[in-house]
């Protein structure tokens, strides 16, 4: 059966999948063009997940998704297992939202100029760019539109949660937003950053509840950190 799925992933799903990710990457550059970069970015985006999760025949689950207010901007931090947790995130999580990224995707091929175009959040690990990250999410972060951070900075080697960065904590506190701690699982078996192809599984995402502004911005940043950190982990799947 995994020799099966291997077969069909690379010869099917594979070449499915790049094609998907070139026509969504056109098309959210010419909504950009034409002045919309928020509508068309979510719901290409959200098909283009959906179709990349289904294609490789994934299963899904999602807990949580009516704590959240559909008018109301947060500020999502989540675990980070693997690729596919984009796609999770992007196709299942239920809120329009823009990307807190590490400046060198910006090299991707036509993923790297839509997210630029559609008003991405690029950030470097110096302070003025994350001055420049947090100027910029004021500016963005409004309307029910939110942001997702991954404040580990890297995908895991192992399965288990890594130290988080100081950056995220820092920038969530500047703008002062409710922070919605989310914890991903299945994301690494199904495929980490060691791994050379896809394997079949399910990915679920499990939203805690969010946390007012007020409730952590009086906090040291360092305790916070374990705080958010302990919540995420007590959802996280023990890695045999």
């Amino acid at each position: 059966m995994n020799i099966l799925y291997k077969i069909y992933s690379f010869c099917i799903a594979l070449p499915l999948f790049v094609v998907a990710t070139i026509i969504t990457a056109l098309v959210i550059m010419a909504a950009a063009l034409l002045g919309d970069k928020d509508k068309t970015d979510y719901f290409m985006s959200k098909l283009w997940s959906k179709f990349t999760c289904r294609v490789f025949l994934l299963g899904i689950k999602v807990e949580g998704r009516e704590r959240l207010e559909k008018k109301q901007s947060y500020v999502f931090l989540a675990n980070h297992q693997g690729y596919f947790d984009i796609f999770l995130t992007y196709g299942y999580m239920g809120h329009n939202f823009k990307w807190m990224m590490k400046e060198y995707l910006r090299k991707i091929p036509f993923v790297g100029i839509a997210c630029q175009m559609s008003g991405q959040i690029f950030v470097d690990d110096s302070r003025s760019g994350i001055q420049k990250a947090v100027d910029q999410s004021r500016e963005t972060l409004q309307g029910g539109m939110s942001m997702v951070i991954f404040p580990e900075g890297t995908r895991t080697y192992d399965g288990r949660m890594g130290e988080f960065k100081r950056g995220a904590f820092m920038l969530s506190n500047e703008i002062g937003l409710p922070i919605v701690p989310m914890t991903i699982n299945g994301s690494f078996k199904v495929f980490s950053r060691k791994a050379k192809s896809v394997s079949h599984g399910t990915l679920s995402l499990y939203i805690h509840e969010p946390i007012p502004a007020e409730d952590y911005q009086k906090k040291p940043t360092k305790r916070f950190m374990q705080e958010v950190h302990d919540i995420i982990e007590s959802k996280l799947d023990l890695i045999s």
